[in-house]
């Protein structure tokens, strides 16, 4: 029994210390005896990049790569060695050949890639250092011969260095991937441009793709927030004396950070969020449509914020006016009247000396010349380019010096912040049109900014006049709403016969209120809201409550507080938000409820931190609470209700995260066997909105079906409904959720806190049942009551969803152009109501 568990312990020893020798030994060096093969890897000294052999994405070829140690080599790999050749089976190699260069080898023995150099000795070594470069060393000395950092693929790190000569016409050259499974040589590519001033470009097939704009020592100032950016820092770009220019980037060697030229030609600056455990990107170029490289053409400025994006700069017209009006914009522009020299050489009438025409904050045209004999000053730049019949434009950057064009004006930008002024040369009679018509464009302008600035204070003197005397209308003592005022808040002149008169007890002093929320004090506000504030407090009895308080540029008043009242005061349900009284003293106006410290939906579902404690049984729970909710609204409380803004942000959450609908400040009574109502003005959240009543004013249950919808894509995905997904086809949520379910890919669109397999039925289910709310014509909708029973699995076939609204998001401009007589009453999810003439 000892001889047996002497020979176990032994055989314990013999493998921990093969184990120890081969992980806690791991080399960071290839000598022509130590090649590496598949499955096997060097890591450099410190342990921060590993060299070895990766599949990418999709692919089962072989590559031999670098990457950062610890993390998976498919979604970060900095360079590649074979990314033209890859290995189709795991027979791999790299080596030292006989030659002494670094080759990669298949099973063949095939060379599939060498660094090729000439290095005359059949002895050197390849070691993988701290900074991710793959050194290749070689003779008695150990002299550098070669090193991954003079032939990158798509990723340019710290310590690196782009160079390009302009005399030779050499380039060290990020390339991107072909695609994000193919890492063969794509058709992007970036790096140094040194014609004229140094610029960082990115080339598409070798043609121009986007550019930084001139160097100026500190910056790059085509790139906007550069210089005042914690990002974008560390880069220096050399002069070397022999014509050539270098770029290198120094940053914190403690942290994780890249460039990375993307497949689709975008160049991102990312660092490694050890918080997340993954790359983020704090930075990316080309951005917009006008970074693009001569979107405009000759002459031509484009600003992003503008429609269309395109304009012929000051003195020039559109070289072909009919490809301008169809958007075509890359023909350029011209010039209309000829500059002096011009003139002076065509034997015309010479007239006056040509001026300038000053831009501010754009960036400047490509290929710029350094005049370093006139950088003194502005004035002396824009003097010497007078003198010089090729010049057509300058520009003074303090700290730099004079920079002027020569040729056409190419790729040029009005920016919101940043850029610089540049001077557009132009003859004498352009300068004199413009300034005549500037004056006239002054004085109509001090005339109607004059006309406004009366009829503001105009109504701001009757808005204030007519506030102060519907608020002493109201009594100290009780709050009791007529019948007449009723209708003509919620009812539109239908009322019921069962509401005759709504009295709120208790009315609560403005004393005791201020007391509870000391005072209103800020840390005692919960949140805001298009009715006010909202301000926690506790009652003299402990009681805690939550004071919503109007706000004096709110818009609103009695009539919405009063709608609120009246709807409210009627419903009593645990999946409502109770009313316990209301304010009205003076000014002050303020409705309070019970308070419930979990807040709203919208704090869990889209807070980073907090979504992960909804799991799925939970959100469920709070799916079927929102809908029994809705269903007492619709059909069995004492009058069936309309709340007309279903939203995250409007479902509040108790101490148990039971549901409870709030926010009645738009709801809407119907009356007697109304089915749906129109009306004149809309109401409610862009996003939540059914297609009838934002383009019609056509409202029904139906219409809180489309926000139930919404709601439940959101609780399901995590995703906010007002934002972008799925860039490519500008898609909505709803539209990616629609484009998902089509391609059969649903389980995308589920939230990673909730993805258990258990409850994948379940959860698909709440998707299509949300897909069916959505579908664009109310009638295909299914009823709250329907819901409720697809929701408990009591009805078991669902019907296949129609195609729902809204599939595309639209754009500022379409939103704002509805109809005439309609009136959002939303932004950014902020709701403003207007009950008037409902």
């Amino acid at each position: 029994m000892a001889l047996g568990n002497c020979k176990v312990a032994v055989a314990l020893l013999l493998f921990l210390s093969c184990s120890s020798s081969f992980y806690g030994d791991a080399r960071d060096i290839i000598t022509p005896s130590q090649p590496i093969k598949d499955q096997e890897a060097i890591v450099s000294a410190g342990n921060k990049f590993e060299l070895g052999f990766f599949s990418p994405v999709n692919s089962t070829y072989r590559y031999v790569g670098i990457w950062y140690s610890n993390i998976s080599a498919e979604t970060q790999v900095l360079w590649v060695a074979n990314r033209n050749k890859p290995i189709t089976d795991s027979s791999g190699m790299m080596k030292i050949s006989e030659d002494g260069n670094l080759v990669v080898l298949n099973g063949q023995g095939e060379v599939l890639w060498s660094s090729n150099v000439s290095i005359g000795f059949n002895q050197s070594t390849a070691q993988l250092t701290d900074d991710g470069n793959l050194v290749m060393k070689a003779g008695p000395n150990g002299n550098l011969v070669w090193q991954t950092f003079q032939q990158p693929t798509d990723t340019y790190l710290p310590k690196m260095r782009l160079s390009a000569n302009a005399r030779t016409g050499n380039k060290t050259l990020l390339m991107s991937w072909r695609s994000s499974s193919d890492p063969s040589v794509g058709n992007f590519s970036a790096g140094v441009n040194p014609l004229g001033i140094p610029e960082l470009f990115i080339w598409y097939n070798g043609h121009p793709f986007w550019r930084s704009g001139p160097w100026v020592g500190q910056n790059f100032i085509g790139i906007p927030g550069m210089s005042i950016s914690v990002y974008l820092s560390g880069f220096t770009l050399q002069d070397e004396g022999d014509g050539t220019f270098t770029m290198s980037l120094i940053v914190d060697p403690a942290s994780r950070f890249k460039y990375v030229l993307t497949s689709h030609g975008k160049f991102k600056e990312q660092y490694w969020d050890y918080g997340k455990q993954g790359w983020e990107y704090t930075w990316e170029a080309p951005s917009t449509d006008c970074d693009i490289y001569g979107k405009c053409g000759s002459f031509g400025s484009c600003d992003a914020q503008n429609s269309p994006i395109c304009t012929c700069l000051k003195g020039f017209v559109a070289k072909n006016q009919d490809e301008w009006n169809k958007g075509i914009w890359t023909s350029g522009c011209v010039r209309m009247t000829s500059l002096q020299c011009d003139r002076i050489q065509n034997g015309s009438q010479v007239g006056k000396e040509d001026g300038f025409k000053k831009l501010e904050m754009m960036k400047v045209p490509a290929f710029a010349e350094y005049w370093s004999y006139a950088s003194s000053s502005e004035q002396e730049c824009k003097d010497e380019c007078l003198r010089n019949c090729s010049c057509v434009a300058c520009s003074y950057y303090n700290g730099f010096g004079c920079m002027a064009w020569t040729g056409n004006l190419i790729d040029i930008q009005k920016f919101s912040e940043g850029g610089t002024d540049l001077n557009i040369r132009l003859a004498s009679t352009e300068l004199v049109a413009d300034n005549k018509r500037n004056m006239k464009v002054i004085i109509s302008m001090a005339v109607i900014v004059g006309a406004i600035a009366i009829c503001i204070c105009v109504f701001l003197s009757w808005k204030w006049m007519a506030t102060h005397r519907e608020r002493k209308l109201i009594s100290e003592e009780t709050l009791s709403f007529k019948t007449r005022e009723a209708q003509e808040t919620v009812f539109d002149g239908n009322s019921p016969e069962n509401v005759k008169e709504v009295k709120l007890e208790p009315l609560f002093k403005l004393k005791i209120l201020e007391t509870a929320t000391n005072n209103f004090d800020i840390s005692k506000k919960l949140g805001q809201g298009g009715f006010g504030a909202v301000y926690r407090g506790k009652l003299p009895d402990g009681l805690e409550i939550a004071v919503k308080r109007l706000s004096r540029t709110s818009g609103q008043g009695l009539e919405e507080l009063m709608n609120e009242v009246v709807v409210i005061s009627k419903l009593q349900h645990r999946n409502l938000v109770r009313l316990l009284g209301c304010c009205v003293e003076g000014e002050e106006m303020m409705l309070v409820y019970e308070y419930l410290p979990n807040k709203s939906l919208d704090a869990f579902l889209f807070d980073s931190l907090r979504k992960g404690q909804l799991d799925w049984e939970r959100r469920f729970d709070i799916i079927n609470g929102i809908c029994r909710g809705l269903l007492y609204l619709h059909r069995d409380s004492r009058l069936r209700i309309i709340h007309r803004d279903l939203k995250p942000s409007n479902i509040l959450l108790d101490h148990e995260l039971n549901p409870k609908i709030s926010d009645f400040g738009m709801a809407r009574i119907f009356c007697g066997n109304e089915d749906q109502v129109n009306t004149t003005r809309v109401v409610g959240t862009y996003g939540y909105m059914s297609p009838e009543y934002l383009m019609k004013g056509r409202f029904s249950e139906k219409s809180d079906v489309f926000s139930f919808g919404v709601l439940l894509l959101e609780i399901v995905s995590g995703r906010k409904n007002s934002s972008f997904y799925d860039n490519e086809h500008s898609l909505s949520l709803i539209g990616f959720a629609w484009k998902l379910w089509n391609e059969g890919d649903i389980t995308a669109l589920v939230v990673p806190a909730i993805s258990d397999p258990c409850f994948q039925v379940e959860i698909f289910r709440c998707i299509h049942i949300g897909l069916l709310c959505m579908q664009e014509l109310a009638k295909d909708r299914p009823a709250v009551s329907t819901i409720t029973s697809m929701l408990n699995s009591e009805i078991v076939d669902l019907p296949p969803p129609k195609k729902p609204a809204f599939v595309e998001r639209q754009s500022s401009l379409d939103t704002e152009s509805i109809t005439q007589n309609q009136e959002i009453n939303s932004i950014n999810n902020v709701t403003i109501s207007d009950v008037n003439g409902r």
